[in-house]
This record gives structure tokens, sequence and C-alpha cells, in this order.
């Protein structure tokens, strides 16, 4: 899995400020990603958005440099939850990141100097071009970095997306942008947001869902549900058929170099199980979070999926391979 632990000066040891509320087991959350070892934490100026104050002024050494470094961060909110003890929304000139839970990692990323997140996330705008026309679940909305990516480059889609966490779903409306992607684009796609178990039964829809999403993590970790084959074979019973499932099952269960096999990952394995030769998978580059994704049904014919999908996906999808249990 990739994972950062946030370490900022002392400044940010006194930047929580949390809402009264009872304290709850926390479960289907997003996941990490990486920022920069080398950053700073400071609160927003005023106007930038929730209860903070002004950063400390520059030394005359930073006032030669532009205002905004690439590596420094600005509180914009903070709260808690009964699901997450820990939420702060960060700020920065090039992205806006969702923090959750204890070990302070990035589980949604709303970029501004790009549409790409150079993540998994990216991963998840290839499924559209491999499954049926019809609504496509996303199982762990977070603050909606995927709905954003999605929504761009097939702006007919139907999304509905699940999110166990109220106090997420509103600071994703007031944030990152989550009640644009509500309003219907003039394709006629949209984002439909449900509060609640995205493990549910109720999780699903008339018909069955075109494709899911699965991306449900908590403290940092895939939930124990997603390491069992029967949770995925009941996940399945919701697609229609020629349904799929894409996957982000982080990354392996135990340190590992670049070279070791997938089969540590019990989420892969999990699903392996459930769908015996019927799972592809692949695994990001050191530099895109080194989490293994996965893809339910036969292999697509990758030239022709390559040819479907944004230009910047186009060699990345040509990376799944089958997989299959030594």
């Amino acid at each position: 899995m990739a994972t950062v632990t946030l370490t900022s000066s002392p400044l940010s040891g006194h930047l929580l400020r949390r809402r009264r509320g009872r304290l709850c087991t926390k479960h289907h959350i997003q996941t990490q990603h990486r920022l920069p070892r080398a950053w700073r934490l400071y609160c927003a100026p005023e106007g930038g958005g929730g209860e903070v104050s002004a950063p400390p002024a520059p030394s005359a050494a930073e006032d030669q440099a532009p205002q905004e470094q690439p590596h420094d961060f600005y509180l914009l909110a903070t709260n808690r939850s009964d699901f997450n003890d820990i939420i702060m929304v960060i700020d920065s000139p090039a992205a806006r990141y969702l923090v959750l839970d204890h070990n302070k990692n990035v589980h949604s990323i709303l970029p501004k100097t790009t549409v790409w997140t150079n993540s998994y996330w990216d991963e998840f705008v290839s499924l559209p071009a491999v499954v049926p026309r019809g609504p496509v679940a996303l199982l762990g909305l977070g603050a909606g970095t995927a709905a954003h990516l999605m929504l761009k480059f097939w702006p007919w889609l139907q999304l509905v997306g699940w999110e166990i966490d109220p106090m997420i779903v509103e600071l994703s409306r007031d944030y990152f942008g989550v009640s644009d992607l509500e309003k219907a684009t003039e394709s006629g796609g949209s984002l439909s947001v449900h509060i609640g178990d995205a493990l549910s039964p109720s999780a699903t829809v008339e018909g069955g869902f075109a494709g899911i999403v699965v991306d449900l993590f908590c403290d940092g970790k895939i939930i124990p549900q997603l390491q069992e084959a029967a949770t995925w074979l009941e996940i399945a019973q919701k697609l229609m058929p020629g349904g799929r499932i894409m996957v982000n099952c982080g990354g392996a269960d135990v340190e590992e170099s670049l070279a070791s096999s997938w089969v540590q990952n019990p989420t892969v394995k999990a699903l392996c199980s459930a769908f015996p030769g019927q799972l592809n998978w692949k695994r990001l580059s050191e530099q895109e979070s080194v989490n293994y994704v996965t893809l339910t049904g036969p292999l697509p014919d990758l030239d022709e999926w390559s040819a479907s999908v944004p230009s910047e996906l186009s060699t990345k999808v040509k990376q799944w391979v089958p997989c299959e249990l030594a």
C-alpha cells in the first residue's frame, strides 16, 4: 500500500478543532496516496475556508521566492465524525487533499494543474470502455476523485456512489466540487450520492450495474470483508450481464520488492478464488503508489481497449494480464 504519514511543523499540532460526536468503528473509507516528503502545513488565510488563521509571515529569504511554494500546504477545514476521528481538508498549489485516520493518509485528491492524479484513480477511467452501457457504482466515494475523472471523459455516465460518513459527503460538496457532479452534464451524466454501507444489499439498482468500482479502506488497509471470496460473489450479483468489477486492492500484505508476486495480496487472492479464470490484474509503478488493481471478466482485447480510452491511458491498459493462482 502506498502510505505516507503526514509530518509537519509544530504548528499543525494545534490545528484540529473537533465537533462533539460519538466515536464508532470506522469502515468503508478511501485509501492513501503519496505526498511529497518535504512539506510545510499552514493555517489557511482568512476567507480560505474553515476556522483557521493566517500562515506565518515569510522570512527575508522566503520573501524573494513565490508566495506559494510547491510543498506549502494549507489547512482549510478540520473535523471529526462518528466514523473518522481525524478529517482534514488540505490545500496546495497543485491539488486539494482529503486526509483521514490516525496515520493521516490521503484518501481523495482534486488536482488543480492537471486532470490526472498519477495514481490508481486514473485506472478507473478505463472501465466504461469494457462494460455495457449502464449505471456504474462507486463503492467508497470519498471526496469524489474517481467521479470527477470518470465524468470528465465519459460525461454520459450515470454514477452511483456510496460513502458511509455524512461528514465526508458534506466536505466533498463544500471543498471538492461534488455538488457540481450531482448536476446533469450536457450529455445527461451525473453522480448520485448515497450515504450508507457500500456493501449493504440495498446498494444496488434495478437491472444491475454495468460496472462497479470498489475502493474501500479503513486505517490504511482494505476492509476485511474484501479478503473473503463470498463478499465478491455477493457484489457480482449486483452486475448486469457482461458487467465487470474494477478494484483497488492496495499493496501487498507484507513488505515486498516490485518483483514480488501479487499472491501476497489477500484481496487479489480472494478475487481469484471467487472468479477463477475470470480475473485480470496489474500493478502500478512506484511513482503511481504501487497499488494492485484488478478487473473481473475475460481479458479485454487490449488493442481495442487501448484505442477506446483517453490517450493518457492507451499504453497503461495494455499492462493488464490474466491473474491465476500458482
